[in-house]
């Protein structure tokens, strides 16, 4: 059995609440330690971020002066810098990943390294949108764009598309074909996020998710998770990753077999929970 206090413990120091973020140095180690983050904390979605890590637990204001938005500033620094790999991921929110992680997330997507062809694929199989297939185009065919730019050469440049073009860009993210490079002074405030494709930004993620199965890719990318947040349920797991509850099972299944994990009741509660051994100590 865990108590709460345990959990509370174990996450003060996974999601650096007890010795807090001063550097970008720290941020990119905070990064590669945990894995995975959010840049911004999700409500109701269990998981460390940037900006916690920097600020501590409180909502992100609205003021643009508050210290704590160096994390914006970092963010945009290191787009192009290739530490890391920025985009809107889990959920299709705000995530960073470790260079490490980045394949196994990759694996368990429908790209296989033909950056002319998936794209059609995928389209007659009515996978994704024309406005989709229209901005990945445009990459493929001039480069990396910025916003203003990518919506003129994709043709989704008058003000009735805005909602579609927004879609999908943020589609196309999440699987892992699009990926923001740069910012641009570009459109009326100056500030536009430059796009290019992930297997031409990131050759080296393709290559390595070639030779991850999508057992491993799940095995791994859930494990890291249960080690950021040292325990969960099978409901924590699910509303983050969307995935099928078999799919969630049989990981675990596998995690418990390798001794990567156990099983535990947290005080008071009957519910199952999935734990890192390391809690046990805290």
């Amino acid at each position: 059995m865990i108590t709460t206090e345990q959990i509370h413990r174990y996450r003060r120091e996974t999601f650096r609440l007890s010795q807090p973020i001063q550097s970008l140095d720290e941020a990119i180690q905070f990064v590669n330690t945990r894995g995975f983050v959010f840049l911004w904390p999700i409500q109701e979605l269990l998981l460390p971020s940037l900006w916690v890590a920097v600020a501590g637990d409180r909502p992100v204001p609205n003021q643009h002066d508050d210290p704590a938005h160096i994390t914006w500033r970092w963010k945009d620094a290191m787009l192009s810098k290739q530490v890391w790999y920025y985009a809107k991921i889990l959920r299709k929110k705000a995530t960073i990943l470790s260079l490490e992680l980045a394949p196994y997330f990759y694996a368990l997507t429908e790209n296989y390294g033909d950056i002319e062809n998936d794209i059609l694929i995928l389209y007659r199989q009515g996978k994704i949108t024309q406005e989709a297939k229209a901005v990945y185009e445009a990459l493929l065919h001039h480069g990396p764009l910025d916003t203003i730019r990518l919506r003129q050469e994709a043709h989704l440049s008058s003000p009735n598309s805005d909602a579609r073009f927004n879609k999908a860009l943020t589609d196309l993210q999440a699987d892992f074909k699009v990926v923001p490079v740069g910012v641009a002074e570009a459109g009326a405030w100056r500030y536009a996020f430059v796009y290019d494709l992930t297997a031409r930004k990131f050759p080296s993620i393709v290559e390595q998710a070639c030779w991850i199965s999508e057992g491993k890719a799940y095995a791994k990318i859930l494990q890291t998770y249960l080690t950021s947040i040292g325990a969960g349920t099978l409901q924590h797991i699910r509303k983050l990753f969307l995935w099928e509850s078999s799919t969630i099972l049989k990981t675990l299944e596998r995690l418990l077999e390798q001794k990567q994990i156990v099983v535990e009741t947290l005080q008071g509660q009957d519910e199952t929970w999935y734990c890192v051994t390391q809690i046990l100590d805290k």
